[in-house]
């Protein structure tokens, strides 16, 4: 969840403004301005996940829904690469504040001709998922609801076990910023997706993406990583006692959540792409692969933006004191620096300043690839 700014949007009420002219950020300011605090909550909404005070302890907790339509297509996925996708997007967040996955609970809405050995399908990859991406963590419990099409909603909680929870708010000028897992393969994969799997009327086709990834191992990487990414949850913990000291889950886009862990602790984030160097070969190859034909300069430029903006990879974007040894499975990609009064932009992309682009669920369009890049097309 994007950091919250002043209850100001109390104020800002227009009766003909729709949410896709809102946004995301600003909708969440306009609701959360609206609600009641938890006294229980020693962080509320603003960062990856809430943090209750529970027996001495604290608790973490996220929520998170996936849509047929905007976050999946049934033509593309199958019910195991749904679980898995769910669990990686929800794990992420537990582990981005420090924590030990330990349980989530998963509610389904579904629409009545949908078969039972499809949910059964989708049972056995949740299992799958939480066995490989945070053993120990199980399903306890959820609910069941009829809908017109297939949404999940997944609630997980872990633990901190004596430690406090990282948040978006502690970067200091001078740390290391560094990345866990792939950048911009997911975004990849959605980009070739929309670009060779769909009908002439925009539908996804079945068919579609089994030739697609047909056509090589680089260009199946980045499918199969859009459809089910996978995480290892243990790098939270191992990166809150290794002394990271701002972090959060990289699920809109490398750039904008970079933006938005900048904004929260009031510093400026520099990111060097030639630290992304393996991230933008593994994308080229699988652009090469799909369009032979596209200009290498041209197509190397769009898999440099790719893997700066494209979202859903779910690794951690975090933060460490300068001079300490980063945890395995992360790698130093920039450096926290002061925010210049005169630059009104948190991040800058080698040295140069860039807007913030990403995910936005209020600003995807069926026809086209949304929020997304959309550049393979």
């Amino acid at each position: 969840m994007p950091a919250l700014p002043a209850d100001d949007a109390r104020r800002q009420t227009t009766t003909d403004l729709t949410v896709a002219e809102c946004g995301e950020a600003d909708l969440l300011r306009r609701i959360v301005a609206r609600v009641p605090a938890a006294e229980a909550a020693e962080l509320g909404p603003g960062d990856d996940a809430a943090v209750l005070a529970v027996g001495g302890g604290g608790v973490v907790v996220t929520t998170d829904l996936m849509v047929e339509g905007p976050d999946f297509r049934l033509a593309w996925s199958s019910a195991r690469e749904l679980a898995r996708k769910a669990c990686a997007s929800n794990l992420a967040d537990v582990a981005a504040m420090g924590a030990a996955p330990t349980a989530i609970t998963v509610a389904l809405a579904l629409p009545g001709s949908t078969r039972v050995e499809w949910v059964e399908e989708l049972a056995e990859g949740f299992a799958d998922g939480l066995t490989e991406m945070a053993p120990g963590c199980g399903v306890i419990g959820g609910d069941l609801s009829t809908s017109g099409q297939v949404t999940i909603a997944i609630t997980a909680f872990g633990e901190l076990r004596g430690g406090d929870a990282v948040r978006r708010s502690g970067a200091r000028v001078g740390d290391v910023l560094a990345l866990s897992g792939p950048a911009g393969r997911s975004g990849a994969g959605l980009s070739l997706l929309y670009a060779f799997a769909r009908d002439e009327h925009g539908a996804a086709r079945t068919d579609g993406i089994a030739a697609l990834r047909a056509r090589g191992e680089a260009v199946a990487a980045v499918v199969d990583w859009h459809v089910a990414p996978a995480i290892k949850a243990a790098l939270g913990v191992a990166a809150r006692e290794a002394g990271a000291t701002a972090m959060m889950d990289v699920s809109d886009g490398l750039l904008l959540d970079a933006s938005r862990l900048a904004k929260a602790s009031g510093v400026q984030l520099g990111l060097e792409t030639a630290s992304l160097t393996a991230d933008i070969d593994a994308v080229d190859a699988a652009l090469a692969a799909a369009m032979p034909d596209l200009d290498r300069d041209e197509r190397r430029a769009r898999a440099r933006e790719l893997v700066v903006v494209g979202g859903e990879d779910h690794g951690l974007l975090a933060t460490f004191p300068a001079g300490s040894a980063l945890p395995d499975g992360f790698r130093a990609i920039g450096r926290v620096h002061p925010l210049a009064n005169h630059i009104e932009t948190p991040v800058l992309v080698d040295g140069a300043a860039r807007d913030a682009r990403g995910w936005d669920p209020y600003a995807w369009d069926s026809s086209s690839s949304g929020a997304s890049t959309g550049l393979a097309s």
